[in-house]
């Protein structure tokens, strides 16, 4: 059975007044806490919240709170022969930084072009952790994950090909929307996932083609270091990735989870510019 959660706030102040909510029967019903905390519902019910967290008055959050986000490059085969690469042998793992999160109504915005010249879309299936995990079997990996939400791996495709590794380019603020719920209990075995970008498919894969399943990258991950509660952790993307500006619109979804649809904007003009 699964369960569906989403992390909501008041319009007018949305981080001041963020609380998670479990979603049934069209209403939200106020935890007292994290899901992965084991909080219990504090009696207050919000009234006609949809599947995907929509709510009147209210703003939807990035249903997770990371200390960091791991991810996984070229996980799945056709992906990684649309960028001309092999598969690696043992997963290839990077970092994305927590400032780079945002919300499912929220923006992705594309840097300017003296930054980057090509920004590219990446849907990915997102585990959230729900407790410390260091060194883990496959049992307890498996065991480690909460549950699970979708995400776009926004990158800067010219950046990631200048640097040799991949800071710049998976990093900058709004690259990892996340959303729109997240679930627990969820077979990931065979789900659809995909990405269109104003209204065109791009991207249209099933997680039964990861080359490593989740269990086996949270156990690699957690091998070099300790997964805290909350995390992130990103498992690929499928062939189809492309360019993004400004003015589209990006859309992405995991199947029963959800469907995540955000503006791309230019990013806000730099003081002094």
């Amino acid at each position: 059975m699964t369960r569906r959660v989403a992390r909501l706030g008041r319009e007018r102040a949305p981080l001041a007044t963020a609380r998670w909510v479990e979603l049934k029967d069209g209403a939200g019903y106020v935890l007292d806490g994290a899901p992965w905390e084991g909080a219990g519902q504090t009696g207050e019910v919000l009234a006609q919240v949809d599947a995907a967290g929509r709510a009147a008055g209210w703003v939807r959050l990035p249903p997770a709170t990371p200390s960091k986000i791991v991810c996984v490059g070229r996980n799945y085969r056709a992906h990684a022969a649309e960028l001309g690469h092999e598969v690696p042998p043992e997963p290839l793992l990077f970092l994305k930084p927590p400032s780079s999160v945002v919300g499912p109504d929220d923006a992705v915005e594309i840097p300017p072009d003296r930054i980057s010249s090509r920004v590219e879309h990446e849907v990915e299936l997102a585990l959230v952790i729900g407790r410390r995990t260091r060194r883990a079997s496959l049992a307890e990996a498996s065991a480690a994950v909460f549950g699970y939400t979708a995400a776009c791996d926004v990158t800067a495709r010219d950046l990631q090909k200048k640097d040799g590794q991949w800071t710049r380019a998976k990093g900058m603020d709004t690259f990892c929307p996340l959303g729109p719920v997240l679930v627990a209990g969820l077979d990931t075995s065979a789900l659809a996932l995909g990405c269109t970008v104003s209204g065109v498919v791009r991207q249209d894969g099933t997680t039964a083609d990861m080359v490593f399943r989740p269990a086996e990258l949270v156990a690699y991950a957690s091998a070099v270091m300790t997964l805290e509660p909350g995390d992130v952790l990103l498992t690929g993307t499928p062939a189809g990735v492309g360019p993004l500006v400004a003015g589209d619109e990006l859309a992405f979804e995991v199947a029963e989870i959800g469907r995540v649809a955000v503006p791309v904007r230019a990013a806000p003009a730099e003081p002094g510019r």
